[in-house]
């Protein structure tokens, strides 16, 4: 009877509880540590997330040097210089734009003087300046965005090499190309070395995100 007694308050408590977590965690008082829940609507979408951690690593809060700034100006001229061929329709109809390349034409010839100047400061770029850690992620990838837009060139100089039409309607259709390409890379160069210079890191179409993916 002693020992009836004894276990008969242990047989009333209830031995089923919930886990810690469920009464903390997940309580309404205490929103999770573990989740995004807590956080701002504009923060639970990771790839949000992570534009706005990489803006501010690129340098959108005007932190640059004015030394990371000239230099990463400076690589824009690099895919322009080598695709100014495609702008010998353009250059000779369009006088404000001769005027643009007009003072760059003694930097241009140096850099055309040797036919792998192009290929050389493409390695120098990519392994002294992107692959340094050295240098600021600032410099780092508006280097790598020249050097992508440098290397889709690639496509329109095959396209031209593949059909090289001497006149009529794929003549016309050539020169169209050739132009498109040749604005799109001086766009490229005001817009890049412009927000360079203003210590703000230039989001080129089409070449931004894989610079993001070589710099991370």
């Amino acid at each position: 009877m002693a020992r009836s007694s004894f276990l008969s308050p242990m047989a009333s408590i209830n031995l089923s509880h919930k886990p810690l977590q469920s009464s903390f965690l997940f309580s309404r008082g205490h929103p999770s540590l573990l989740t995004l829940n807590n956080l701002p609507n504009k923060f639970r979408n990771p790839s949000q997330f992570r534009r706005l951690v990489i803006a501010k690593s690129n340098g959108d809060d005007d932190s640059a040097d004015p030394s990371d700034r000239l230099i990463s100006a400076l690589c824009y001229f690099y895919p322009f210089f080598d695709g100014i061929q495609y702008g010998k329709y353009v250059i000779t109809q369009v006088y404000p734009v001769q005027a643009i390349v007009q003072p760059l034409v003694p930097a241009i010839r140096v850099f055309k003087s040797f036919p792998f100047n192009g290929f050389l400061v493409f390695l120098t770029l990519y392994f002294v300046v992107v692959r340094n850690p050295n240098f600021s992620r600032f410099v780092r990838f508006n280097t790598m965005q020249a050097i992508v837009l440098d290397v889709l060139l690639i496509f329109p100089d095959l396209l031209e090499r593949s059909f090289n039409p001497r006149g009529g309607l794929g003549l016309d259709l050539m020169m169209s190309l050739d132009s498109t390409v040749f604005l799109f890379l001086l766009v490229c160069l005001i817009y890049g070395s412009s927000s360079c210079l203003l210590g703000q890191a230039p989001r080129l179409p089409i070449v931004a995100e894989a610079a993001e993916r070589q710099v991370l």
